[in-house]
């Protein structure tokens, strides 16, 4: 069989691999916090007809050799961390985070997770969750009496309140932001919500607005990373690169045709 059937096919396979990644990132265009990812492909190994270097005669060598590739394959998708923009919403418990670092969420097996969506909501327990009803961590726990309206995070995330009958502002608590070495070894678990790997690294705590930490906006919430006009584009690269890799099928398949025919 031709070599060529094979290494389209591979080609055919990558793009449709590109398509299922611009179509994720498309699809999730405004889910908030959502970072997008870009697919990499490598070639695959080559055929070595002829090395290099072999020698031609005695005082010259071959320059270049001769060598065939077999095709692509998909080499990793990259998770792009680069900062979306900031939807004002004017809710109280909205958060979006300006620069590097992510909320530490605790899901109900005690496990950690962590996010850039910052849509928290309140229980009854006056616990500060997500919309999962997952805990943020550290604790978040509004007093008793306290004054919704009131409620104040700074950007250095410090959360005050007032309380029924009292004038001044009780401090309640101070967020704590996480930030990694490589945050796109990070593993997307769905949900808006990540998990460490040996590849991302350990977490480094610290707080908002410090030490290269994110700033903390209240009543804002950070949208998706996606650029519509660019996935277009990429999607058409790969709708076009997807045909090309099929009509060199064909065209393989027509040379097979003839050759087959030539014992006629």
């Amino acid at each position: 069989m031709m070599r060529s059937l094979w290494t389209a096919a591979s080609g055919m396979i990558g793009q449709q691999f590109n398509i299922d990644t611009i179509s994720n990132n498309l699809s999730n265009v405004n889910t908030t916090g959502f970072k997008k990812q870009r697919a990499e492909f490598e070639d695959l190994l080559y055929q070595t007809v002829l090395s290099a270097g072999t020698p031609a005669t005695e005082i010259t060598e071959i320059p270049t050799g001769i060598q065939v590739g077999h095709g692509v394959k998909v080499a990793a998708t990259q998770k792009m961390f680069e900062q979306g923009s900031l939807q004002n919403t004017e809710n109280k418990l909205d958060m979006a985070l300006e620069g590097e670092g992510f909320f530490k969420i605790q899901l109900y097996d005690g496990s950690h997770a962590y996010t850039r969506d910052g849509s928290f909501k309140i229980d009854s327990n006056r616990q500060v969750v997500t919309s999962n009803g997952y805990l943020l961590e550290p604790p978040v726990v509004l007093p008793e009496n306290f004054i919704m309206n009131t409620l104040a995070i700074s950007q250095d995330g410090k959360i005050t309140v007032n309380i029924v009958g009292e004038e001044d502002p009780v401090e309640v608590a101070q967020l704590e932001i996480y930030r990694f070495v490589n945050p796109a070894g990070l593993s997307s678990i769905g949900g808006n919500l990540f998990r460490t790997t040996p590849a991302s690294g350990d977490e480094i705590p610290g707080q908002p607005a410090f030490e290269g930490m994110a700033k903390v906006h209240q009543g804002f919430l950070e949208m998706s990373n996606v650029k519509v006009v660019e996935e277009m584009v990429n999607m058409i690269v790969a709708q076009r690169a997807y045909e090309v890799n099929s009509k060199a099928i064909q065209t393989s398949d027509s040379m097979l045709n003839t050759a087959i025919g030539l014992k006629r």
